[in-house]
């Protein structure tokens, strides 16, 4: 006979499932849990300066790795917080569980007119994939198993439980620990099921028919592990693979079928392809909503549709075969039954590889020009020739991420973390400590504008604390350029609520422990990264860079179109 509190029981249930980390900000209802904590082997709690940058550590510790962890805020003020770290996470499908403290039970549901009550269940609901109130101790295993499974459970997404305090505090007897909290494989399916094998074999005959067909990959194919049989498929029938902007380095970039997606020659290979093998993508904004002249016309070009959600199906437009399954498990079955077909075949795409190649020409020639100080694109060419093939990349900003775009390869699958279906300001700190935390033998570096750095700055001190050596670049021309360039081109610069006082970042990095420094000169970029990677410490380099350049990048009016279709803009 065990005598556990509801807060022993909740952590004894997250190490069954194999939870390594719970990132969060404490508070007194908390309490029992944190020290259930502290005495648990195997689990670790990570304390932030905000809720909403420890809901974007677990987020990223999935993106990175593809394990569970937790994100906690106490009731009130802490819950709120943590919202808009778990809106990114929601929008890219990420598995995370979102834990708050609620007052007592006989207190809470319906208000009884507390300091810092708040209706957790109802606020959380636009932002989770389910959740549940949590007043009786022996419910506590079985709502927790019920959470895990429903955020792994088709397209992924967090999931939340408020938990009363009298709960945590609440001391229960269990007879045996082993059956009252079982572990994981004893509760859950630990992998997807693969598509109908019928449905499966033709579309393998559907793409060996195919004349000029083409792979196009998602997140969901991403997050399910896809991308060696993503590569073997495209290899064996000679395939084009262009991944949607979240699934970057789904293959690596350099590889001779990988097509950056965004440029001409992608953009080419859609709209041209005969067959569309659609895998964990819902064809969404930055995909053109499938539409035609991105891509084919449905009457001529086929769509071959495999995803975990049924709801993802069709979407945005109509599809010829769909396939309700896992990407990975799906795959494979496909990989075989294609190979059942016919032998390895081979095809020439070096029209669109030249492209390509000329295309990032373009930019590179774009970066080394004099252009009277540093080119946004000078400083992300710079950034991206230093640090190594397996680098973990972070984006965050507005503009950043898109001039990051043409000159910021990616190598390998799961190091590129970008909030891309939120476009959520603030993730780039968050991330990139969590993505450390989770890999400390890879170099991690974010790329950042200063304007969605200062969302989330207090975690250079969580960065200093952990002893994770990140590499923070800020692109710092002291506005938030991208809305700056927005109100250029419809309302003729006449700027309104965009501009900044100039901060000296490095000076905050120094007095944070950090190591910083400023860069104003193109050829100063270089040696400031070598001075910076020799620290054993967290490191900063604040590079001023022209408004006026950094505000324009080539694509800001399409992206515009996209986002803001249907609006009539002003003369």
């Amino acid at each position: 006979m065990h005598i556990l509190t509801g807060g022993e029981i909740l952590a004894k249930a997250m190490v069954r499932e194999g939870i390594k980390y719970v990132f969060g900000v404490p508070g007194g209802e908390l309490t029992p849990f944190l020290d259930a904590l502290r005495k648990e082997a195997g689990i670790e709690f990570i304390l932030t300066r905000h809720e909403q940058a420890a809901a974007h550590m677990a987020d990223a510790y999935f993106r990175v790795t593809g394990g569970l962890s937790a994100a906690v805020g106490t009731v009130g003020p802490g819950a709120a917080d943590l919202v808009p770290g778990v809106y990114p996470a929601y929008a890219d499908g990420i598995p995370m569980v979102v834990l708050t403290a609620q007052h007592q039970s006989w207190k809470a549901y319906p208000s009884h007119g507390s300091m810092q009550e708040l209706d957790q269940y109802e606020l959380f609901k636009a932002v989770t994939k389910w959740n549940a109130i949590v007043n009786n101790v022996s419910r506590i295993p079985e709502l927790f198993q019920r959470a895990v499974k429903i955020a792994y459970r088709g397209r992924m997404g967090p999931v939340h439980l408020d938990l009363t305090v009298d709960v945590l505090f609440k001391k229960f007897e269990v007879p045996n620990i082993e059956s009252f909290i079982p572990a994981r494989e004893r509760y859950r399916a630990l992998k997807n099921p693969p598509g109908d094998l019928e449905l499966i074999k033709k579309a393998a005959k559907m793409l060996i028919e195919a004349e000029n067909p083409i792979i196009h990959a998602g997140g969901g194919a991403l997050w399910s592990g896809a991308y060696e049989e993503i590569r073997e498929l495209a290899e064996y029938l000679s395939i084009p693979v262009t991944p949607s902007m979240i699934a970057k380095g789904i293959l690596p970039e350099d590889h001779p079928l990988y097509l950056i997606p965004g440029n001409v020659s992608a953009m080419m290979a859609q709209a041209s392809a005969d067959l569309v093998l659609l895998i964990g993508c819902r064809l969404g904004d930055l995909d053109f909503w499938g539409k035609p002249p991105a891509w084919g016309e449905p009457d001529t070009q086929k769509i071959i549709q495999i995803d975990i959600d049924p709801e993802n199906i069709a979407l945005n437009r109509i599809v010829d075969l769909a396939i309700i399954g896992d990407a990975k498990t799906t795959l494979r079955l496909l990989i075989e039954e294609v190979k059942k077909l016919t032998d390895k075949r081979e095809r020439d795409i070096s029209t669109y590889k030249n492209m390509e190649k000329e295309w990032i020409h373009e930019y590179e020639k774009m970066a080394l020009e004099d252009w009277g100080g540093i080119h946004p694109l000078r400083a992300i060419y710079e950034v991206r020739k230093f640090f190594p093939r397996n680098a973990i990349v972070v984006l965050d900003g507005g503009n950043v991420p898109v001039w990051a775009h043409y000159l910021n390869r990616i190598y390998e699958p799961r190091t590129f973390l970008w909030a891309g279906d939120s476009g959520h300001l603030g993730t780039g700190l968050p991330y990139a400590i969590a993505a450390k935390l989770a890999k400390p033998d890879r170099d991690v570096y974010l790329l950042t504008g200063d304007g969605s750095f200062m969302f989330n700055i207090q975690e250079m001190e969580t960065a200093m604390r952990l002893g994770t050596k990140i590499h923070v670049i800020i692109l710092n021309d002291r506005a938030y350029g991208m809305i700056r360039g927005v109100q250029k081109q419809l309302y003729k610069g006449n700027y309104y609520g965009v501009d900044f006082n100039d901060v000296d970042y490095a000076k905050i990095a120094e007095g944070m422990g950090w190591f910083g420094i400023r860069v104003e000169e193109p050829e100063d970029i270089r040696p400031a990264l070598e001075e910076a990677y020799k620290q054993n410490k967290p490191a900063l380099l604040d590079v001023i860079t022209p408004k006026e350049i950094s505000m324009e990048p080539p694509d800001l009016a399409i992206l515009g179109n996209l986002w803001m279709e249907g609006v009539e803009f002003p003369e």
